[in-house]
């Protein structure tokens, strides 16, 4: 299917000011595009296709090369829009489908192409989050508490906050997608078969139902194209005045009933694209509202690319969630404060110097290096030895809001590889564009944490470097050295430690 377009586009000289959003969902692809003036958000352009990606996944959880053709030509399209922005005012996420497949990086660096864009796989509880601040955009500022619900292609994300600021989250695998596919592969609908995938959602909610019911909500909101899609049929069939019911639920599952198959079901407000996946969807809906006691949910234009969207901005002007992430977690496991202000105050002035040497522009570079000086003893409250292992650990499997599953990676390697041995073969793991960065950042917080080893408050002397192809060259100020016995063996050391990764330090 092509992509449903609205509004205009902007010039090529709009392009400063403009920013956009793309969400690689696991039944359709959405992009919004936005200039932001004075503050607010002004929708320049919307796009939407249904792509079903994840019935491009095999048995074994690989994308089929031919099932994601029609993913890849739709997202030329995209590209046609977004080619020429600069890159960080474009943002582009992948959820369920490329979180499970195997083979997700293929498919990903296809894209890229297509795109002229980076593509981050965020993961589930992020989802929740970006859904949250799409939705709490999209209704009145009044602190009330709000379940908000987003039923997707292959996950669904509930979510429970107050005002601006997400509660709790959960991201469940299920969406309308998976579960059409699941209990509904021939089209044919039975009570029987809604039953049956009726309880299979239902096992999925349980682990969380007490929860949710203690926190209560004021308000239930729901996002995406299954609840919109539920709250045009009961409303235009008569079945509820406002929003979803439970009695209207009940009404529109008896129809799916009576209808017997999906090709050719006849809905009020029921799109003949959505119609094969919808089955499904509204089984989780069903499932959702028992579960958790709903009585009446609204539903919300807000949605993940909505808070994409205002995720960038918050980036835009330094109110980025992934700093208050990593504060955080730095508070949460005791680090101390002090001595992880000297390691990063030392490896962004290294930075700094050879930030040209070793092409290491952009600014997630420099972020990465600060966040992992800030965090590089987060394992020590586990235990001494290993810490650096523990922190790494903790980095990559936890749930840090802001976070994509590839800067979780970059952090967990930088702080895994801050101390000892240089870990040659975790390294060699990454992405082969990351690799030279990576590689020189972690040669940079090294050499900070050694310069700090003696936990001094006394400042360091000035020191210059110089960075060459394989190599740091780094100058002490005449006699320092002598003077510094302990910091001159440490720095013989680290030599001896990066030379068995053919890298070079060279220290005068």
């Amino acid at each position: 299917m092509r992509a449903k377009a609205s509004s205009t586009s902007p010039t090529l000289a709009e392009a400063d000011d403009t920013i956009a959003a793309i969400d690689l969902g696991s039944n359709s692809f959405h992009m919004k595009v936005a200039r932001l003036r004075d503050g607010e958000l002004s929708v320049l352009d919307r796009l939407r296709e249904m792509v079903r990606l994840a019935g491009a996944l095999d048995e074994d959880n690989r994308l089929v090369p031919a099932a994601t053709a029609p993913a890849l030509a739709c997202l030329k399209r995209f590209g046609e829009r977004v080619r020429h922005m600069p890159v960080g005012s474009v943002r582009v996420v992948g959820t369920n489908t490329l979180r499970r497949a195997h083979n997700s990086a293929e498919f990903i660096a296809a894209a890229e192409a297509a795109l002229g864009h980076p593509i981050e796989v965020i993961s589930g509880v992020e989802e929740a989050r970006l859904v949250y601040l799409g939705v709490v955009q999209s209704v009145a500022n009044d602190g009330q508490r709000r379940l908000v619900i987003d039923i997707g292609g292959g996950s669904t994300e509930l979510i429970i906050g107050e005002g601006l600021q997400p509660i709790y989250m959960e991201s469940l695998y299920m969406g309308c997608v998976n579960m059409s596919e699941a209990y509904f592969p021939d089209g044919k609908l039975s009570r029987k078969r809604l039953r049956r995938a009726g309880i299979a959602a239902r096992i999925e909610f349980e682990p969380h139902e007490a929860r949710f019911r203690r926190l209560g909500w004021e308000e239930a909101i729901g996002t995406s194209g299954t609840i919109r899609a539920v709250e045009r049929i009961v409303t235009e069939a008569g079945w509820s005045n406002e929003g979803i019911t439970w009695p209207a639920l009940k009404r529109l599952l008896a129809a799916l009933v009576k209808a017997e198959q999906v090709e050719g079901l006849k809905l009020p407000g029921l799109s003949a694209d959505r119609a094969p996946v919808f089955p499904g969807g509204a089984v989780v809906l069903h499932a959702a509202f028992e579960a958790l006691g709903i009585e009446r949910m609204l539903s919300s234009d807000g949605a993940l690319r909505e808070g994409l969207l205002y995720d960038l901005i918050g980036r835009i002007r330094h109110e980025d969630v992934r700093s208050r992430t990593v504060t955080a977690l730095a508070k949460r496991h005791d680090v101390n404060p002090d001595q992880a202000m000297q390691v990063e105050r030392t490896a962004l002035r290294c930075f700094a110097q050879v930030v040209e040497d070793w092409s290491l522009g952009g600014d997630l570079p420099q972020q990465l290096l600060r966040w992992a000086a800030q965090l590089h003893e987060l394992g020590l409250d586990i235990a001494h030895n290993q810490y650096h292992k523990h922190g790494a650990y903790i980095l990559e499997n936890a749930d840090l809001l802001g976070f994509s599953r590839q800067e979780q990676r970059l952090l967990a390697v930088l702080v895994r590889a801050h101390r000892r041995k240089y870990p040659t073969s975790v390294v060699k793991e990454l992405p082969a564009n990351w690799l030279p960065i990576m590689q020189r950042l972690i040669v940079l917080l090294r050499l900070a944490v050694v310069l700090h080893r003696s936990r001094s408050p006394d400042p360091l002397p000035p020191i210059e470097l110089k960075g060459r192809p394989g190599s740091l060259v780094v100058q002490f100020p005449k006699r320092w050295l002598r003077e510094h016995a302990l910091t001159r063996a440490d720095l013989e050391e680290e030599a001896e430690f990066l030379r068995a990764a053919d890298i070079q330090l060279k220290v005068r």
